[in-house]
């Protein structure tokens, strides 16, 4: 798979607005036009073939997703993320591990959620190690809310799957809460902190140096 080293925002100030770019969906932090971009995640332009859709959020430099991806090739895998050095780093993945069913999404997750995945059209959810945001007035900043519960409720496919990872106490406690108060949507299935098959992230890796416990929450949609 050939490529351009250059990962580029296409437009600024007043034109913003998102773009689909060779493996990757641009989406401005203020943008309100999405129409004229939508698309089919079924295009070869998109992915090589059709196949179940995986979304990872918060994917940071992409050493989870990009290794999921790789020896996971029956799915078809989806980065979001909101930084740009940490997205351009898993467009660069895309390339140099030849992942042509991995594709990264550059823009806020609730944004490209509502706007860019039908209803019923993802197999599987993953939010690995989400900024906690630890202080009291910062907390509303977490990604975990119940409007992302009502997208996932929404994208997910019959029986999807939601599968959360943090080290931070008080926001496992918090994940709880929120997907066990929909109950009619969401059933806790699993929470463990032990997964030696889950594969391997820079901040798992690094809060298990630093002896934190992981926490890892599975929730299937009921």
């Amino acid at each position: 798979m050939k490529h351009k080293s250059e990962f580029i925002i296409p437009f600024y100030g007043e034109q913003s607005r998102s773009a689909l770019l060779k493996k990757c969906l641009y989406i401005p932090a203020h943008c309100h036009e999405h129409e004229p971009v939508a698309f089919s995640w079924e295009d070869p332009f998109v992915f090589e073939k059709p196949q179940p859709l995986i979304v990872e959020y918060c994917s940071g430099n992409g050493q989870w997703i990009g290794e999921m991806a790789k020896h996971c090739p029956q799915f078809n895998w989806i980065a979001v993320e909101r930084d740009f050095e940490r997205a351009r780093k898993i467009w660069l993945k895309i390339f140099r591990m030849q992942l042509d069913n991995l594709f990264v999404v550059y823009g806020e997750g609730l944004v490209f959620s509502r706007h860019y995945l039908p209803s019923a059209s993802v197999k599987e959810v993953y939010v690995n190690f989400p900024d906690p945001w630890p202080k009291r007035r910062h907390a509303k900043h977490r990604i975990i809310q119940k409007n992302f519960i009502d997208e996932m409720n929404r994208i997910l496919s019959p029986n999807g799957i939601v599968t959360l990872v943090t080290d931070d106490v008080s926001y496992s406690e918090e994940m709880i809460a929120l997907f066990s108060s929909w109950k009619s949507l969401f059933d806790p299935a699993l929470y463990v902190t032990e997964w030696p098959e889950y594969g391997d992230s820079f901040f798992q890796s690094l809060w298990i140096k630093q002896q934190r416990i992981i926490r890892y929450h599975r929730f299937i949609q009921g």
